[in-house]
């Protein structure tokens, strides 16, 4: 079963810069920012000044009184799956129990665990929800989908901080081609810009400071001027089934999920490694049917940290050798900010730009290009390209977990 191809065919987006794949698409070519200052009563004393924040109406997908029942980061799912699921066509009645979900999160109900640590410590109220505990709960986002979905295949949660729904995409695929599932939900969501979150942050000092001329302006990923990652929140997902399956039932096919690698640093809990990265782009491409000269673009994790930048940039080019001169690169975070366990899933899409509309993502705001980090950018504003055979997704995290994800034209 494992030369079973892994096809793409439905995506769902929600996010700083659009909430659904085609917005966000259009967003990333218009290199629409949606980084912002953040309202007085998130920032609170944080020292906190910017973040990625989503315009979102819970009722888009949910009833009032289910919507109170969930946390945040399973409402983004939730909308985001159901887009997902809508656009692929996929009759999830038929054979539940070959369809499953695959999630990604790295701190789960955020919002649910502030709010009752204030009404416990703040208020001096010690009777909580009765809901709080699977409202908050890591795997809360998932099991959600798989609910609303009545989806009774394969299910797992990961939370490997920023690699999580890369992982589970990643998972996703070889639980296809193992035969274990004809059709997976994969993807992951964040919603974590609560004081706490972001005061914790802020002592890790690895957050970038409000841009002085344009908030907009505040992650500059490898450029000399950049002083850190900007938080963001959101969600994606993205129906995956076995190809032959998809094109017996005709299913619209976006790409080829084919390459994916994993890898530890077992290093350092927040200093990235070179090495292991490596390894894990070597990994991707070995398990795809792609060389390192069929990558026509690469979405780098890129979160504008000064040693992060540099360390991938040397993994990319230790991987790519003079092919990297050559290869577009760039790092989206610099429009729609970090979302953490939701990154590698939001910005496989990114990758997917190239294949489906022929247009590179930009890194907004690189103006200044740090010559350590000698990359093929492209810098500012979008770029027309004919559509390459295929391209690369880097998540590397904290802990040292490194994904990539190698993705196909169809």
């Amino acid at each position: 079963m494992a030369d079973r191809r892994v096809a793409v065919t439905g995506a769902g987006i929600v996010s700083p810069i659009g909430n659904t794949l085609e917005d966000f698409q259009r967003s990333l070519c218009d290199a629409r920012p949606g980084i912002r200052r953040l309202p007085g009563e998130i920032a609170q004393r944080t020292g906190v000044q910017v973040a990625a924040t989503v315009e979102w109406n819970p009722m888009s997908v949910l009833k009032e009184n289910e919507a109170a029942g969930v946390d945040r980061a399973t409402q983004f799912a939730l909308g985001a799956a159901s887009q997902a699921l809508a656009a692929s066509g996929l009759d999830t009645g038929a054979s539940p129990e070959r369809i499953g979900v695959y999630w990604g999160t790295g701190l789960g109900g955020a919002n649910t665990q502030e709010a009752a640590y204030r009404q416990v410590y703040g208020a001096d109220e010690w009777r909580l929800r009765p809901l709080t505990v699977v409202m908050a709960m890591s795997n809360a986002a998932g099991s959600n989908v798989a609910v609303r979905h009545k989806l009774r295949g394969p299910f797992a949660n990961f939370a490997t901080a920023c690699s999580s729904s890369a992982m589970a995409l990643g998972e996703a695929m070889r639980t296809i081609q193992a035969g274990r599932a004809d059709a997976m939900v994969a993807g992951g969501s964040e919603a974590l810009l609560t004081p706490v979150m972001l005061l914790a942050w802020q002592a890790l000092r690895t957050l970038a400071p409000a841009d002085a001329t344009d908030p907009a302006a505040s992650c500059k990923p490898f450029d000399k001027r950049r002083g850190g990652l900007v938080l963001g929140e959101g969600a994606a997902a993205f129906v995956l089934e076995d190809e032959s399956r998809a094109r017996a039932r005709r299913a619209p096919i976006l790409a080829l999920l084919s390459g994916y690698g994993n890898s530890c640093d077992a290093l350092h809990m927040s200093r990235p490694d070179r090495d292991g990265q490596v390894r894990a782009m070597r990994e991707a491409l070995a398990e795809s049917s792609v060389s390192p000269g069929d990558i026509g673009y690469i979405n780098a994790h890129g979160t504008a940290t000064t040693v992060g930048d540099l360390v991938e940039a040397e993994a990319i080019n230790a991987v790519f050798g003079e092919l990297a001169a050559h290869i577009p690169a760039s790092s989206t975070k610099s429009l729609h900010g970090h979302l953490l366990g939701g990154a590698g899933a939001l910005e496989f899409a990114a990758a997917l730009l190239p294949i489906l509309r022929g247009w590179l993502p930009p890194t907004a705001w690189l103006e200044e290009p740090d010559p350590a980090c000698m990359l093929r950018h492209v810098p500012r504003r979008a770029e027309r390209v004919n559509p390459p055979r295929a391209v690369m997704s880097n998540s590397f995290a904290f802990g040292g977990s490194n994904v990539v994800l190698v993705a196909e034209r169809a």
